[in-house]
C-alpha cells in the first residue's frame, strides 16, 4: 500500500483533526453509493478507509513512522534491511552497512539457516534477516449505518447485516455522534493472514421534531392558549417514551422548560436533557376568543416590545 499520509494528502506532521477531516472529504466523494459506476472510486475509498485507520490508531502511526510497519499495518524487515522509512546510512539498508549483533539469536547456523533457507527445503531470501513475513490479512470493508436521532440518544441495539449476508447486534458507543466509526474486528475481506476488519460509520437521521444541540435533545412543544394562561401538567415526548411536564401559569411562546435526563448518552457516563420550548397555538376563526380580545382593553394597551425601543 503507498503511504498512507500521501494517500489521504497530508503531511507527516499532521494533526488528529486534519487527518480526520482529509478523510472525511476523500470518503464523501469516493463512497461507492456516490459511485456506482465507477470502480476505480471503490478502490480509492478502501485505500483511504485503510491510510486512515492506520493514522487514526496512534501505535499503528508511531511504529509506521519509526519504519517498523507498512503502509498495511505489515511488520517491515527487522535490522532496516532493505529500503523503506526508517532505512539510512550505518543502519543497514544494504548489504554494505549490514552488522547484525547476533546476541541471544541462538546457534548461529539456525540463524543462517532461515536466512537463506531451511535445509532441503524450497524458499530463499526474502529480504528479512531470519525472519518470513507473515501473511498480509484480507482488506477492511467499510459500512454506513442509519441510526435514527431517539436510538442514537437512548443507545439502543442495531442490527446490521455484513457482506457475507449475516446479521449481528451492534451496540451503540456512549458519546455516539455523527460520523461515529465502529471496527468490527475479523468481518471484513477474508485473506491469508486472516479477514480484515469491518468499519462501520454511523450516520444519525435527522428527525421529524427532535434536533441535537450537543448532548441535549431540542423540541418545540405545541400548547393551547389555555394551556398556557392557566398552565397545568402536558404529555411531552422523548426518546424514552412521553413524561408529563408541568407548564407554569402565564407561560409565552419561547419559554423554555427543562426535562433532565432524556438528552444523548456522554462518555463520562452522564446524560443529557431535553430542552422544550414553548409555541402558545392560537385557534384561528373563533368567534369567543375574537369576542374576547376585542373587549379586553389592557390587551390593546399593553407592548410586549417596549424593551426593544419600539
Amino acid at each position: 500500500m503507498a503511504d498512507p499520509y500521501q494517500t489521504l494528502g497530508v503531511a507527516r506532521g499532521a494533526g488528529e483533526d486534519e487527518i480526520k477531516k482529509a478523510y472525511r472529504k476523500l470518503a464523501k466523494e469516493l463512497h461507492p453509493d456516490r459511485n456506482k459506476d465507477n470502480p476505480k472510486a471503490a478502490e480509492r475509498f478502501s485505500q483511504v478507509t485503510q491510510a486512515y485507520d492506520l493514522l487514526n490508531d496512534k501505535n499503528k502511526r508511531a511504529r509506521y513512522d519509526r519504519g517498523e510497519i507498512d503502509g498495511d499495518g505489515n511488520p517491515r524487515a527487522p535490522f532496516g534491511y532493505g529500503a523503506g522509512p526508517g532505512a539510512g546510512a550505518g543502519g543497514g539498508g544494504g548489504p554494505g552497512g549490514f552488522r547484525p549483533d547476533f546476541g541471544d539469536q541462538g546457534d548461529i547456523g539456525d540463524i543462517f539457516e532461515g536466512l537463506f533457507g531451511a535445509r532441503g527445503g524450497g524458499g530463499g531470501f526474502a529480504g528479512g534477516f531470519g525472519r518470513r513475513q507473515p501473511p498480509p490479512k484480507g482488506a477492511n470493508i467499510a459500512y454506513r449505518l442509519a441510526v435514527s436521532l431517539p436510538d442514537a440518544a437512548t443507545l439502543s441495539p442495531q442490527r446490521i447485516t455484513l457482506g457475507d449476508g449475516k446479521t449481528i447486534d451492534l451496540k451503540l458507543p456512549a458519546g455516539v455522534e455523527h460520523g461515529t466509526q465502529m471496527r468490527l474486528a475479523g468481518k471484513g475481506q477474508p485473506g491469508p493472514g486472516g479477514a480484515g476488519d469491518a468499519i462501520v460509520t454511523i450516520e444519525i437521521q435527522p428527525h421529524r421534531f427532535y434536533t441535537r444541540d450537543g448532548d441535549d435533545i431540542r423540541l418545540d412543544l405545541p400548547i393551547t392558549l389555555v394551556e398556557a394562561v392557566e398552565g397545568g401538567e402536558v404529555r411531552v415526548p422523548t426518546p424514552d417514551g412521553p413524561v408529563k411536564l408541568k407548564v407554569p401559569a402565564g407561560s409565552t411562546s419561547g419559554k423554555t422548560l427543562r426535562v433532565r435526563g432524556r438528552g444523548f448518552h456522554r462518555k463520562d457516563g452522564g446524560r443529557g436533557d431535553e430542552l422544550v420550548t414553548l409555541i402558545v397555538d392560537v385557534p384561528a376563526n373563533d368567534p369567543a376568543l375574537a369576542a374576547f380580545v376585542e373587549s379586553w382593553a389592557a390587551g390593546r394597551e399593553a407592548n410586549p416590545r417596549a424593551r426593544l425601543g419600539v
